[in-house]
């Protein structure tokens, strides 16, 4: 089993391996490095890192298979991901994302703000079977209570749909995380629920509406999905 620091860097460019060694090792981090997909699979089997930064495009095998893969593994299914993407690969992010990555980094990237990333995931990262939405989840002044199914807002109680309630359960149980539209949709849709597609920006529209002066909380990010703040 790695360190609690490992980070597993998939990327078959010397110059950012460079950089990124540099920028995590001075953070504490411990670092292996693979260069293209099939080794990055591989090692990530064999030592279970506590992070992968991956890149889409790879030798040998695509960063969304190797993706894939890991998350179709018991062992490995639950490490969280942070793709790295140029400009362009909108529908590689939305795909990534839908495989189950936990962020994205689109080159060229800020160091600073890779680091920031990298400790968000890690701090609100779970093992699989802790993700249920299972206990009362506070952001300032909003508290969501699952088990009473109910939302406050200072002194208020929030009159939700069923819809508006599990987004933003889904949002509020892993702030800073993007979920695209289709894994909102999936959280969302049960026997008592029918949603397709672009819906979804209708229910979050209403639901900012209604959080008033909270509604910021909920952010935007183009063409890929929807966030929830880490603070407010």
């Amino acid at each position: 089993m790695s360190e609690p620091s490992s980070i597993l860097v998939v990327e078959d460019h010397s110059d950012i391996v460079e950089i990124l060694q540099y920028t995590l090792e001075k953070e504490g981090f411990s670092l292996t490095v693979a260069k293209d997909g099939e080794e990055g699979f591989h090692k990530a089997r064999r030592e279970l890192p506590f992070l992968i930064l991956l890149d889409l495009m790879l030798p040998k095998m695509g960063g969304l298979e190797v993706c894939r893969l890991l998350k179709q593994k018991q062992e490995t299914q639950g490490i969280p991901i942070i793709m790295l993407t140029a400009k362009g690969e909108e529908t590689d992010i939305i795909s990534g994302l839908n495989l189950g990555a936990d962020d994205y980094m689109t080159k060229p990237f800020s160091p600073k703000e890779l680091v920031a990333r990298i400790k968000a995931v890690l701090r609100r990262h779970k093992p699989v079977h802790e993700k249920g939405v299972d206990q009362v989840l506070k952001l300032g002044d909003l508290v969501l209570d699952p088990h009473r199914h109910e939302v406050h807002l200072k002194d208020e109680t929030l009159m939700l749909t069923l819809s508006e309630f599990r987004i933003l359960a889904t949002l509020l149980s892993q702030p800073g995380r993007v979920f695209t539209r289709d894994q909102l949709i999936e959280k969302v849709h049960g026997p008592d629920i029918v949603i397709v597609d672009r819906n979804i920006d209708v229910h979050i529209a209403s639901l900012r509406k209604k959080l008033k002066d909270h509604g910021s909380v909920i952010m935007t990010i183009r063409g890929v999905g929807y966030r929830c703040k880490e603070a407010v």
